[in-house]
């Protein structure tokens, strides 16, 4: 299911699609040896639980861990909620604490907005961002997207996007 071909490097890190094998390490609580310790974090294991729905997520525009390029190590992850509707696509990351400020997450950002953005039939990437998280607002922002407004988000929610052009 994962296939080499799809994997994205940046400078720092590789984003290599998940396998089924590690989202049940995931989902049965096992610690893999290729994880920094303080992976995977509350979300990713939330994240884990819905891949069974959506197949979809292991292939070349799903989600994919955030390998530290330098030591091998996952230290977080990042991922398109697969299929996009009316031709925009969503996503969402998160680095484990141990790597935060380190710019990891913009590195990744900008490898996977570029990535979803040559996709057959996507215009639009967004993602959102609670209001009291600055941080990854500044992710948002230094990957080159802007604030979409909208009355149909959640409360304490902001989204942005960025279009392909």
């Amino acid at each position: 299911m994962s296939d080499a071909s799809h994997d994205l490097t940046t400078d720092r890190l590789l984003l290599h699609s998940w396998v089924p094998g590690e989202i049940d390490a995931v989902l049965e609580g096992r610690r893999l040896p290729h994880w920094a310790a303080d992976f995977p974090a509350e979300g990713d294991k939330m994240l884990a639980g819905l891949f069974p729905k959506n197949p979809e997520w292991f292939g070349p525009y799903g989600h994919r861990q955030m390998i530290e390029r330098e030591s091998g190590e996952v230290v977080g992850a990042i991922g398109l909620f697969w299929p996009p509707k009316e031709g925009a696509v969503e996503f969402g990351y998160g680095v484990a604490p141990s790597r935060w400020r380190r710019g990891y997450a913009t590195e990744a950002a900008r490898a996977l907005v570029a990535h979803a953005l040559a996709a057959p039939g996507v215009h639009t990437v967004c993602a959102k961002a609670s209001l009291d998280n600055p941080a990854s607002i500044r992710v948002l922002e230094k990957a080159g997207l802007v604030p979409w407004p909208g009355d149909d988000l959640e409360p304490g929610l902001t989204r942005f996007r960025i279009q392909a052009g």
